[in-house]
């Protein structure tokens, strides 16, 4: 299961960066939310990979 924990992250960002293609912007302009994304990201993989040592 720790392995599909990548697939989430890939695939925001791979939605923001068509967002910002779509719209006209480039990827130095969204730096911003990729790091929102990242570190979102990061807090949920996180909390679950604590839950997984909790609960065994």
């Amino acid at each position: 299961m720790i392995k599909f924990f990548i697939l989430l992250p890939i695939l925001m960002c791979g939605i923001w960066w068509w967002y910002l293609t779509e719209k006209g912007y480039t990827v130095k302009d969204g730096l911003r939310g990729f790091a929102y994304i990242i570190s979102f990201n990061a807090i949920i993989i996180g909390f679950f990979i604590l839950m997984i040592f909790v609960t065994h």
